[in-house]
C-alpha cells in the first residue's frame, strides 16, 4: 500500500474517472510512493460501472516532469538493486496496466511532459495536449540515455528523424510540435482542453465497451505483426468479441437495416435500445 495515499487520486464525474498525478509542489514526478499509487487506484476502480472512460492528468502546472530524481533514483539506488527492481516493477507495472486497460483512456496533458511521463502518456490510448505544454526527453541533458521505454515510445510514436532530433537534443517542444510530431492526437488553448477532453471522452461513452476494448487491444498487437499475422488475429478477435457480446452487434445491425435509425459512417448505435440476453 502506498505510504500516502494523496500523491495520486481520482474523481468519478458523468461517467468520466479522473485520475490524477497529485505532486504539484514536484511537477508531478513519479517517486515510488506515487507509482504504488497508481496501479491501486487502476486496480480499485477498473472494473465499476459508473465510467467508462478514464483520464489521466496533472495538478497544478504539470503532467508528469518524468521520474523523481532523488527519491526514485538516488535514495532507492542507495538501498540496493533490489530496491531499484522493485521501484522498476511498481512504475512499469502500472504504465503496462494501462496499456491494456479495460476502459478507454485519454492523457490530459496540462504543463509539463518529460522523460519517464512518456511511459504512461503512451500507455494512454488518446493524448490531447495544451498548447502551452512541453515536452521533452531531458534525460541527454544528465547524462543517460532515455530509458524505461522512453526511447520506444518515440521510436513507435515519431517518424525516424524526429525521434533522434528530439532524444540526442533534450530540447523543449511545445503541444503543437507534439501534434505534429505526432506525441499527442492533437494541441489546444490550455482554456479549451478540459472541454475538448470532455467532448472526446463524451464521444467514446457513445460507443459499444466491448468492441473498444477489442479495438484498442488490436491496434497494439497488431503494430508489431505481419499482415498475415494480424489478420489472423483479428478474425479470431472479433470472434471472441461477437461471442461475448453478440447482442451488441446484432442490435447496431439492426437500427442500421431494419430500423434505419443511424448511419455506421456517421456515429455510433443507441445502445440505450440494447437488450441484453
Amino acid at each position: 500500500m502506498a505510504d500516502d495515499p494523496t500523491v495520486a487520486t481520482y474523481r468519478i464525474e458523468d461517467g468520466i474517472a479522473w485520475v490524477s498525478f497529485n505532486r504539484p509542489d514536484k511537477r508531478n514526478c513519479m517517486s515510488p510512493n506515487l507509482n504504488r499509487r497508481m496501479g491501486e487506484i487502476l486496480d480499485e476502480i477498473e472494473f465499476r460501472d459508473d465510467f467508462s472512460v478514464l483520464v489521466l492528468k496533472g495538478e497544478g502546472s504539470a503532467w508528469s516532469a518524468g521520474m523523481d530524481l532523488k527519491e526514485y533514483f538516488r535514495e532507492t539506488e542507495a538501498q540496493g538493486l533490489g530496491a531499484t527492481r522493485k521501484a522498476q516493477r511498481e512504475s512499469y507495472g502500472w504504465w503496462r496496466r494501462l496499456r491494456w486497460y479495460q476502459k478507454p483512456t485519454i492523457a490530459m496533458v496540462n504543463g509539463w511532459c518529460f522523460g519517464g511521463g512518456y511511459g504512461p502518456l503512451y500507455a494512454c490510448d488518446l493524448a490531447i495536449a495544451a498548447d502551452e505544454a512541453q515536452f521533452a526527453l531531458s534525460e541527454i541533458n544528465w547524462g543517460i540515455l532515455p530509458g524505461g521505454g522512453a526511447t520506444k515510445v518515440v521510436v513507435d510514436l515519431m517518424p525516424l528523424r524526429d525521434a533522434m532530433y528530439h532524444a540526442m537534443t533534450g530540447e523543449l517542444i511545445g503541444g503543437q510540435k507534439a501534434a505534429e510530431w505526432r506525441l499527442v492526437n492533437e494541441s489546444v488553448p490550455l482554456a479549451r482542453l478540459e472541454a475538448r477532453v470532455t467532448e472526446l471522452a463524451k464521444v467514446l461513452q457513445g460507443k459499444n465497451p466491448v468492441a473498444l476494448k477489442a479495438t484498442k487491444d488490436a491496434i497494439r498487437r497488431v503494430k508489431e505483426m505481419t499482415y498475415d499475422n494480424a489478420e489472423d488475429y483479428l478474425v479470431r478477435a472479433q470472434e471472441a468479441a461477437n461471442s461475448f457480446d453478440n447482442e451488441g452487434r446484432k442490435e447496431g445491425i439492426k437500427q442500421f437495416i431494419d430500423d434505419k435509425t443511424y448511419k455506421p459512417g456517421l456515429g455510433a448505435y443507441d445502445k440505450s435500445k440494447q437488450v441484453d440476453a
